[in-house]
Parts: C-alpha cells; structure tokens; sequence
C-alpha cells in the first residue's frame, strides 16, 4: 500500500458515505412530506392529523438541520487530515518542552476541543430553534451552559485518565499494548456502569423515589414476578429540560436502577407504566445487555488490534495528511496514530449501521413479546402510541432510512406485532 493509495481509499470512502448519507435524508424528508396530509390506517382512530404533521414537521426539520452537520463534519475532517490540521497540530506540539506523552495528551484534547467547538453550534439549534419551535424545550439558557460545563468536567476528570493510561500502554507495554488497553477499556466501561446512576447523573437531574400508589404497586409486582432486584425505583426530572417522555434501566449489579421520566408518568396509566417496564425488563432478561456489552467488547479488541497494525505502516500516516519527511517522527508518538484512527475510523465503519440496526430492532421485537407475556400487549400498544404521540416520532419514515439508522422498528410494524400478541390485529402497514 502507498500512501497516494490510501489517500484515495479515504476519500472515496468518504465520499460513498457522504453521498449515501445526504442520499437517505433526502428520501427521509420526501417520504415524510409526502405523507402528511393522511395518518396511517393502523393510528387513524388514536391519533389526530394535526399530531401526524407535527410529528413530521419536526422529523423534516431535524433532518435538515443533520444535512448541515454531516457537511460541516466532512470539511472538518477532510482539514484535520488531508488538509493538514492534525499535521499543524502534530509540529506544535512537537514543540513544546515537555514528556512525549503529555505533548500527545495535549495534541488529542485539542482534536476533541475543536469537535467540541464544531458541534456546540448544531446542539444550540437543537435545543433553542427545532425543540423550541416544536414545543419540547424547558432548558434555559443557564441550564444548557450549567450541563455544558458539567459535561466537560466530567470528561476531563474519568476520560482524562483513561486517556493516559492508554497512551502510556501503547508507550510501554511492548507489542501486545492493545491488549492491555482493550482490558482497561473494559474496566472503564464496567466503571462507567456503577458510576452513571450513582454519581454521574445525579450531577444533571434529581432522581426522587416513585411514590406510593397503583402504579409501583404494579411495577413491584412485575418485578417480583420476573425475579429482578433493583435497588430502587426512581423518578427523574426530565421536564425541567424537555417535554420528552421515557424510562430507563441503568447501572451494574447493586447499583441498578429503574428510571421514569416525570414526563412519562404523568402521560401513562399504571397499566401502561407496568407494559412499558415490562419491555426494558425484557432486555435484561433476555440478556440483550450483557450480548451488546460483549458484541461492543469484541469490536474495540479487532479495532485495537487494527490500530496495533497500522501504526507501524507509513503510509497510514502519510496517507492521512502527515507529511513525508514527519513520518518517521510521528510514528514514535502514538498519539498521531489514534488520533488518525479515531477520524478516519468511522468513514470505513458507516457500512455497517443497517447491520447494527437490525440487531437492535431484533432485540426490540423480542422485548416487546416479553412485556406481552409479563404483563399487557395491549397497554404497551396504548402507551407506545401515547409516546409516538407526544415525543412527535415519525409513523411514516422511508423504509430505506429506518432500515439503515433506527435501532427501533418503524411504529406501524411494531404496533402491528403488538396487535398480532394481544389478540385484536390492527390495518396492515401502509
């Protein structure tokens, strides 16, 4: 392999995924628009059209604004590596007295920085015009900036570290330092798990026990029913920042939670709160978890290995905007080598979403056989079409885009199913 060769293999890479990516927002919108002047047969009785066109109004509006981002993050990585940003970085850093190893901490915090300055612009917009305009958002401007600097404390004080200790495994743990830096990124993850509901979230919302009443007297049962401890239920404040609904588990053995939105619970009857957790008990139980957890384990060790791999080539480096006479310095400097990995990595990945998408749906299908088992097909169906309802989800998304992106199946399929367990099958698809 030359690096003229694997510069073109990058961009051509970059191209097909662009193009297909602009390609399935387009049909996205065209699909939606077209189709909203009628709600589906399958919701026509349980959802009005003025619901229907908002919730495709607001689809269109977030595919336009990711139209602008997936352009916008295509010239900025095209500048980072062929364009020579990461190669500026590389000689100012170079630069600097200090460790190799902390010039290339540096060197990395400065790629996540500029990302972070690319996207908060796309995050403003988000939350202040689309959720604004569509009624959704709650969060003021102190908020946003308060949860803004949280995140980036966050970061700074568990990835940080975990930053070093990888670039300090690649320095000195010999040929086989992937191997070691896939155990530590184990470790962080199971870290992640007990640390999420514990410590980290509580830094962004309030979690209040469930009071007492119909529905934790049917969510203790179900729980009791299916064998699961958690050790606790709780609530969540999400409408101090949207009008969004949705429960949740999180955590790690004893640090297990059920999470409801406040948001939720107000919309649902406990009947419908009971079918909804039965669900996301069903990705316990069946241990959806746990196979994404080892799917996602076996994915970064081949990825690790890769990056082991192309390290050692020249034209890796080269190919990707170092220039010829910097190369063998680059390649003592491990930083460069991730940090080129990192960008260049998801050009290549981006084929394998509609497999990742598959896999997830499968799991929702088969979570939704589990809530019907364990407690009410039909008042899962009732509080989904609640949810489709209020979080304004699309019923009439373009078959090729849902195929390749949503980890949900399309509403009019689900309820379908739902319909098919519960005894009462609705109209067929449109």
């Amino acid at each position: 392999m030359t690096a003229a060769g694997f510069s073109w293999i990058f961009v051509a890479a970059l191209a097909v995924s662009l193009i297909v990516r602009l390609w399935l927002a387009r049909r996205q919108i065209a699909h939606v628009t077209a189709r909203r002047q009628e709600v589906p047969p399958a919701f026509a009785s349980r959802i009005g059209l003025a619901a229907h066109q908002k919730a495709a109004d607001y689809t269109v509006a977030k595919q336009q604004l990711g139209i602008v981002e997936t352009m916008v993050d295509a010239v900025v990585l095209v500048a980072l590596t062929l364009g020579g940003g990461l190669a500026v970085l590389f000689r100012w850093t170079e630069g600097i007295e200090a460790a190799a190893l902390w010039r290339d901490v540096l060197l990395l915090t400065a790629i996540a920085v500029i990302g972070g300055v690319v996207s908060l612009p796309f995050s403003w917009w988000h939350t202040f015009r689309i959720e604004e305009r569509f009624g959704f958002n709650r969060t003021t401007w102190k908020l946003w900036l308060t949860d803004m600097a949280k995140g980036i404390l966050v970061a700074v004080v568990l990835g940080l570290p975990l930053m070093i200790l990888a670039l300090w495994l690649m320095r000195n743990a010999g040929a086989l330092w992937w191997l070691w830096v896939w155990l530590a990124w184990l470790g962080f993850q199971v870290l992640m798990l007990v640390l999420f509901p514990t410590v980290i979230a509580p830094l962004f919302n309030k979690f209040s026990p469930l009071p007492a009443g119909a529905a934790r007297e049917r969510i203790e049962q179900l729980l009791a029913r299916c064998d699961f401890a958690a050790r606790g239920l709780f609530v969540v404040d999400g409408s101090r920042r949207s009008g969004h609904g949705n429960a949740y588990f999180t955590g790690f053995g004893r640090a297990r939670r059920v999470v409801f939105f406040d948001t939720l619970l107000a919309r649902l009857a406990p009947e419908e709160i009971e079918a909804v957790l039965a669900h996301e008990l069903g990705h316990f139980k069946l241990r959806h978890v746990a196979k994404r957890v080892a799917w996602s384990a076996v994915v970064s060790l081949a990825f690790l290995a890769l990056l082991a791999w192309l390290a050692t080539m020249p034209w890796f480096y080269a190919g990707l905007g170092i220039p010829a006479d910097a190369v063998d310095v680059a390649m003592t400097r491990p930083g460069i080598a991730l940090a080129l990995f990192m960008l260049a990595l998801p050009v290549f990945t981006f084929v394998l979403s509609p497999l990742s998408a598959l896999y997830s749906r499968k799991h929702e299908f088969e979570a939704d056989v589990f809530a019907s088992q364990n407690a009410s097909a039909t008042s899962l169906t009732q509080a989904l079409v609640k949810l489709y309802e209020d979080n304004a989800a699309t019923l009439t998304p373009d078959p090729l885009h849902s195929a390749f992106y949503d980890s949900h199946p399309p509403a009019a399929i689900r309820i379908a199913r739902l319909e098919a367990l519960s005894g009462h099958p609705a109209p067929a698809p449109a």
